[in-house]
């Protein structure tokens, strides 16, 4: 499967829990959107992988990548330390000058 390279440098840092090279892969002024909460900012993404890398120690293993215009679509099996792991979850990215500029995880 071929993927960008920052969604490969996304999954990297997920999977070695790494929140700086994870906040590092999206736009300073980025929105994730998880669980119904918002992030907004590199530093908001930052601490929401961190506290959710401690909590969960989440591994992420890509499934499937549909590239689109401006939203590509990313599936992933996320496997960690929670009720039903592992699950399969969606990834809705928007990518701007080789960065994320917005994600949304939904079941």
């Amino acid at each position: 499967m071929q993927i960008p390279e920052i969604i490969e440098n996304l999954v990297s840092a997920q999977n070695s829990q790494d929140s700086i090279s994870y906040a590092g892969c999206f736009s300073e002024t980025a929105v994730v959107i998880d669980e119904g909460k918002t992030y907004t900012g590199q530093t908001a993404i930052r601490n929401w992988i961190a506290e959710a890398s401690e909590k969960y120690n989440v591994v992420m293993k890509p499934v499937s990548f549909q590239q689109g215009e401006p939203v590509s679509a990313l599936k992933a099996e996320i496997s960690g330390n929670f009720q039903g792991s592992p699950v399969i979850l969606s990834y809705k990215l928007a990518i701007e000058n080789e960065r994320i500029s917005s994600l949304e995880i939904t079941l």
